[in-house]
């Protein structure tokens, strides 16, 4: 019994330490226009991570938000804002501003999930906040949002198209219709209670997870997913993504997780995947894996831009890698399905990897070996911890 109770003690001390230093590391991170994605530095600066990055503000300003800090939560409405400010003319939202030359980058392929994480926040931050309506104020911002969004959709099946590397797996060969994309896709359509919310949801689930018995009413979706099922073998998971007589089958853990935790999949689903994930170890040695099966360099999906800074080989960065603050989005999956038991041994496992190399709050770390890699002082790591703390506590139940 002393021993348990030692180990609850150590436990809470152990993630109330993380939530300091969390608090501390976005503090530390946060200039006028928004916060940085990592710790300022000459390496950081050399790889535009001192920026504020479309999907990084957003996803940070989840946590920001709910840690209820007066400056932490102005400096979230501020990169809010800022991404506005540098909305391309078409409607989409950057992939990073860089405040200290004041220029905005829209990537090689461009960057489809900026403008859906920025959409998805700026919601939220009314439900956090019902008496301050950002969202009205930025109205006009977010029309051209949605319309720009819209142009990017498929115009009977209701799901997003992109290129290849353009979403936050920026050097993955993942194109046509990506689940990741599409899961935020269904997320914001949902949120902003868009009448082709549900569409989306089922073309998703027909062309993502061409098992299901019921064929589609569509020909060309029933198409595309014969190809599917002369290849490749049935699992609980979504394909990563699918296009025209290829697709990816790595299983996408991130895009798996958010497809369960916003309801993209059905409850039986959404347990099946968790089960499943748990059963690949995909949550060891840190939460959470990216990738369950990596890509090698054999692979007909290898790309040769995978290499690029020596990064994406198997069980690295996007490619198998660990990354906590998917980790955080997993706690949150593991609470709505009702394993607390579980969130709360996953969010002790995020404390100790952000707590690795003295609180480095590393940007990831080897998916075999778990060896800390990546940028250092990485915020969404601090604020999807903090995110994941609150909803553990009881104290959010209106994020999806």
């Amino acid at each position: 019994m002393g021993l348990a109770v030692d180990r609850k003690a150590g436990c809470e001390a152990l993630i109330g330490e993380a939530y300091f230093r969390s608090i501390e590391l976005l503090r530390h991170n946060s200039v006028a226009e928004g916060v940085l994605a990592c710790s300022p530095g000459p390496r950081a600066k050399e790889r535009n991570y001192d920026c504020i990055f479309g999907r990084d503000a957003a996803i940070c300003a989840l946590g920001m938000f709910a840690s209820r800090e007066p400056d932490l939560v102005t400096v979230a409405r501020n990169g809010l804002r800022t991404l506005a400010q540098y909305q391309g003319t078409n409607g989409q939202i950057p992939k990073f501003v860089n405040p200290h030359r004041g220029e905005a980058d829209f990537w090689y392929t461009g960057c489809i999930d900026a403008t859906l994480w920025w959409l998805i926040a700026l919601r939220l931050h009314d439900r956090f906040f019902p008496e301050t309506c950002l969202e009205a104020e930025l109205q006009m911002n977010v029309q051209r949002a949605w319309h720009w969004l819209l142009c990017q959709e498929h115009q009977g099946w209701y799901l997003l198209q992109q290129n290849e590397a353009s979403d936050w797996a920026d050097i993955m060969p993942r194109s046509g219709f990506v689940l990741y994309t599409n899961a935020l896709w269904y997320w914001a359509k949902s949120l902003y209670e868009q009448p082709t919310a549900r569409a989306t949801r089922d073309f998703a689930n027909s062309i993502f997870y061409p098992f299901h018995p019921a064929a589609s009413e569509h020909r060309r979706v029933r198409l595309l997913g014969e190809y599917v099922r002369n290849a490749c073998q049935q699992d609980d998971f979504y394909l990563s993504f699918v296009n025209l007589s290829f697709w990816g089958d790595e299983i996408d853990t991130f895009g798996n997780v958010l497809s369960a935790l916003t309801g993209l999949a059905d409850r039986s689903r959404s347990d099946r995947i968790a089960s499943s994930l748990v059963d690949l170890g995909v949550h060891r040695p840190w939460p959470l894996r990216v990738v369950a099966r990596p890509i090698g360099e054999n692979h007909s999906l290898w790309r040769p831009y995978m290499q690029r800074h020596g990064q994406n080989f198997p069980f690295q960065y996007h490619n198998g890698g660990s990354w906590p603050f998917v980790g955080g989005f997993w706690v949150l999956l593991l609470q709505k399905l009702g394993r607390d038991k579980d969130a709360w041994e996953e969010l002790e496992q995020l404390a100790l990897a952000n707590r690795c190399e003295d609180w480095q709050f590393n940007e990831w770390f080897h998916g075999e070996s778990g060896v800390p890699l990546g940028m250092v002082g990485q915020s969404w790591n601090a604020a999807l911890f903090i995110l994941a703390c609150q909803s553990l506590n009881g104290k959010l139940d209106f994020i999806i």
